[in-house]
Formats: C-alpha cells, sequence, structure tokens
C-alpha cells in the first residue's frame, strides 16, 4: 500500500469530505452529481488521489467509502464523462495508485475486441403481426405506467427505450433484473443500466449485472466494490464471466478484512 500523504494533502482532505457529506444525502441522484462536481473541481490528480484513499477504505468494507463509491458508479457508465474517467485512470497508472487502478480496471487491451452491437432503429412491433412501432412511439409507450405495455417494452433493443422504461415508476425490480441478466447483454444496454443510480442499489440487480458475460468490464468491475463476500465468491466461481472480473472478484476477497469468529457459527455477510 502506498504510504499515506500528510493529513495537509489536499486528495486527504477532499477523500474526507466526500466521506462525510455524500452518506448524508438520501437521494442517490444528488450524491451522483456532488461526486462528480466535487472530483471535476478538484482536477484529475487530487480527485484520483482521494479516489484511492476511498477506494481502499472500501475495499476495507469502510461503510461510508463504500456509499462515495456506490455515487460514483453512475458517473462511470456516462459516455459524457469518459474523457474525466479516463484522465482519472491514467493518473493512477502513472502515480500507482494501485486501489483506483482496480477499481478502473478495464479489459487488457491484447484481449480479443469487444464486438461493437448495432443500435436498433427500425421499428419494432410489440404484437405478432402488429404495426412496427417508431422509436419515438415505443419511448412514449416506456413512459406509461401500463403493465402490458412495460412487460412487452423490456427486451427492446434500444437503448433510449430502456433509459425511459429505467424511469418509470411503475418498474419492479424484478423487471430490471430481467433487463439485466438478458443474454446477449448489449453494452449500450449494460451501460444504460450501469447510469442508473436507483436500480444499481439493489443487490439483485447489481449480481445479474456483473454476472452477465455481456457486461463491459469496465461497468462490471466497479461494482464489485458494492458486493458481499459471499457473492464476490459466486463471481470468482463463474466461468461465463470475463477472466478480468474474475480476477478482480478474488483480489478484492483478498483485500477484504478477516472474518470475526462467530459464537453462533453463522456466517458473515461482509
Amino acid at each position: 500500500m502506498n504510504p499515506a500523504p500528510p493529513s495537509g494533502d489536499p486528495s486527504v482532505l477532499l477523500a474526507a469530505r466526500l466521506c462525510k457529506v455524500v452518506p448524508a444525502l438520501a437521494d442517490l441522484a444528488m450524491r451522483s452529481a456532488l461526486v462528480l462536481r466535487t472530483l471535476e473541481d478538484a482536477g484529475p490528480s487530487a480527485a484520483a488521489r482521494a479516489l484511492d484513499d476511498i477506494t481502499s477504505r472500501a475495499e476495507q468494507t469502510d461503510p461510508a467509502a463504500r456509499e462515495v463509491i456506490a455515487a460514483l458508479l453512475p458517473v462511470l457508465g456516462e459516455p459524457a464523462h469518459a474523457a474525466f474517467v479516463g484522465a482519472l485512470r491514467a493518473v493512477a497508472k502513472d502515480a500507482s495508485l494501485l486501489a483506483l487502478s482496480r477499481l478502473l480496471r478495464r479489459r487488457a487491451k491484447h484481449a480479443e475486441p469487444r464486438p461493437t452491437s448495432p443500435i436498433e432503429h427500425r421499428g419494432i412491433a410489440l404484437e405478432p403481426g402488429g404495426r412496427p412501432l417508431s422509436l419515438g412511439e415505443r419511448r412514449a409507450l416506456a413512459r406509461r405506467p401500463s403493465r402490458a405495455i412495460l412487460d412487452k417494452l423490456l427486451a427492446d433493443p434500444h437503448p433510449r427505450v430502456i433509459e425511459n422504461l429505467l424511469a418509470n415508476p411503475r418498474l419492479t425490480e424484478d423487471d430490471v433484473v430481467r433487463i439485466a441478466a438478458k443474454r446477449p447483454q448489449k453494452p449500450e444496454i449494460a451501460s444504460e443500466l450501469a447510469r442508473s443510480a436507483r436500480w444499481m442499489a439493489r443487490a439483485r440487480v447489481r449480481m445479474a449485472f456483473v454476472l452477465n458475460p455481456g457486461t463491459p468490464p469496465e461497468l462490471s468491475v466497479p461494482v464489485l466494490s458494492q458486493l458481499l463476500r459471499h457473492e464476490l465468491v459466486e463471481v470468482a466461481d463463474a466461468t461465463q464471466v470475463p477472466a478480468v472480473l474474475r480476477s478482480a472478484a478474488l483480489e478484492l476477497l483478498a483485500r477484504r478484512p478477516p472474518l470475526p469468529p462467530d459464537p453462533n457459527g453463522g456466517a458473515s455477510m461482509q
């Protein structure tokens, strides 16, 4: 582990402020917005060092640090912030910030590139033999409270339709698990899920998300910090997921603090 910087270091103060303020906010979207704004204002260098400290503590199951990382996850899946995340990744590499490097780990460059999936702009019928509906029509339907319509849109191939579905208050956790577990999974659909602070806070959604072989590792690896010990074991044993994800799960398991003795013989969920 890197030596701790002096207490007056701006990155230490930044990490302490985030760990104090973020858990005090009840709204998940506000948490993500605050984390992003604070990190961007600090700049990539200070932000990366603060996140390295927070990530290291999250790996040790520190509750406040885990909540900060949870608020960061939707940002990591947002294409609009890809340049900033790339800058954080570069600082982590150059400064040997190992915890942050683990959080932002991607598939190795020499690995077989992930195939791109075409975005479906064609009309799609919701009923056999029915009239094909345009993207705009399906997006509008995804906002409606009709249970029957929602069921028919869960497998829609366009990420904009899924975006609207995820914001629909009538959508249930079971629905989102179905979307997260769909195979083959489109990376664009996985990105929409990753940006949903509301749904990625659900344990069943997170597990369906990380165990789907179609979820890009740059989206699934950061989610591992939110998993419990037995969930990390399940990911490490899942032969169908990318090797980089299994390796990251094993590393996190090794870094978790030792389990305290249980006088009742029960299993810890830490």
